[in-house]
């Protein structure tokens, strides 16, 4: 959801603004990184009113929990050729550590 000079809500990532704590629709993880951004403007502006400004917190935390989550699911998917006993590669999983 994006917010125009008016006010208006419009975007990406609508939410139905009559439900309390609908998700917003699914999107890339560069479109709900940027969406944060935005939100992390929008805030540190000081603009918008308490209430607005709490739901664009609000929005925000909701964002990078679904990032986080996309996240770990890259991790997990990640996995490192390496050439096994036989000369034939094995993927193994990727440890960062």
């Amino acid at each position: 959801m994006m917010l125009c000079r008016e006010g208006t809500a419009k975007g990406m990532d609508e939410m139905d603004e009559k439900t309390p704590g609908a998700k917003p629709a699914a999107q890339s993880f560069e479109q709900a990184a940027a969406r944060i951004d935005e939100i992390v403007r929008l805030l540190e502006k000081g603009d918008a009113p308490l209430d607005k400004s709490l739901e664009l917190f609000e929005e925000g935390a909701k964002l990078i929990k679904v990032c986080g989550k996309m996240l770990d699911k890259a991790e997990q998917r990640v996995a490192l050729l390496q050439k096994g006993a036989d000369g034939a590669p094995v993927e193994s999983l990727f440890d960062v550590e």
